[in-house]
């Protein structure tokens, strides 16, 4: 339909975040409307860009962000907003632009919302997609956050060294897939852990780590490690925190580098699980340090540089798990927090 002055408007269909969440997210906190319209033209004088969304990413710190924000929190990610669209990552084409940084036809990954065009104002962090010689949706993985987030996390915060004992839990996810072919690429000896047979499975056949192992099967964690490490951890790469990464800090060599990239055990706890062998960083001067990818924004060109050939001459494989259509994106979401995906979780929206 059109608009007065010749501007096409179109229904934008979008995924609301209805209410705050306690405890495991459900499909129910969020709602796909199909009521709302958008004029396909940026306003005038406006220095946006109005973007058509194709790939849409479910990342787990995303839960945190469905908190009701409390006084003095100090999350990195501001909470969703009742009423208004999810906002995450994704990857997106430019309909109209009035930023000189960007033309009609554009390819782009970044923040956007869960609809079927977003306006986006602030486009500091929105870039560019210069290489289409790979699958778009890779931008809202492999090339994009989890992309950077497992290069800055393992090549800067751990500090490898070849040869060294690395292991990764919530190995299969859309990070530690790539975290796993890193250290292998160096020549590290890789272990994951995963929450089923099917994940371990693609961890060491599909990925090429050393081995994996279910944590679910496995009733004493610290015996676990102690089977797959007999000479300790070098290097751990945080994701899931609270009973593993207790029984973590009981099996680091001493000089051993902790990496803290997620730890989505505890997202959806009204009482966070408490930490008991952090005595076990004096004894063995382990470090660890947390961190979020975009501390490391600049060195996504070297990034780049690294991983493009790796992918064209198959050295690095990545798996995705697409849900079809912007309505499957609620389900997609909410399933990251039992496994229900096997590798990185994508909601496609629109074909380019």
């Amino acid at each position: 339909m059109a608009s007065g002055g010749g501007v096409e408007e179109v229904t934008n269909k979008q995924v609301l975040f209805k209410e705050y969440v306690s405890g495991l997210p459900k499909e129910s906190n969020m709602h796909v409307s199909t009521s709302g319209t958008i004029k396909l033209k940026v306003p005038e004088g406006s220095n946006a860009i109005l973007v058509k969304n194709l790939y849409l990413s479910c990342d787990p710190y995303m839960r945190p962000r469905m908190d009701q924000p409390t006084p003095g929190s100090q999350s990195y990610v501001d909470s969703f907003k009742p009423g208004s669209p999810i906002v995450g990552f994704g990857v997106a084409k430019v309909v109209d632009s009035g930023n000189p940084k960007f033309k009609k036809g554009d390819l782009v990954w970044g923040k956007t919302g869960w609809e079927e065009y977003s306006l986006i104002t602030d486009v500091q962090n929105l870039l560019k997609i210069k290489h289409t010689d790979v699958p778009l949706s890779y931008y809202t993985g492999i090339l994009g956050m989890p992309g950077l987030t497992a290069y800055s996390g393992f090549y800067e915060v751990c500090s490898p060294k070849k040869g060294e004992y690395v292991f990764i839990s919530a190995a299969s996810g859309a990070v530690g897939q790539l975290v796993g072919q890193f250290a292998k690429l160096l020549g590290c000896y890789v272990v994951g852990s995963a929450g089923s047979k099917e994940k371990v499975d693609l961890l060491k056949n599909k990925f090429k780590f050393d081995e994996a192992f279910n944590y679910k099967e496995e009733p004493d964690l610290d015996a676990a490690l102690k089977r797959y490490f007999p000479e300790g951890i070098d290097i751990y790469f945080e994701n899931v925190g609270g009973k593993m990464l207790d029984a973590v800090l009981l099996n680091m060599k001493t000089h051993g580098r902790i990496a803290v990239c997620g730890m989505i055990s505890q997202y959806n706890l009204e009482k966070l699980e408490g930490v008991h062998n952090l005595v076990h960083m004096i004894y063995k001067r382990v470090q660890m340090k947390a961190f979020v990818f975009s501390d490391y924004y600049h060195l996504y060109p070297k990034f780049m540089d690294l991983v493009l050939p790796h992918i064209a001459e198959g050295k690095i494989v990545y798996l995705e798990d697409i849900a079809e259509g912007l309505e499957s994106g609620p389900a997609a979401l909410v399933g990251l927090f039992s496994g229900l995906n096997v590798g990185k979780q994508v909601v496609l929206v629109a074909q380019e």
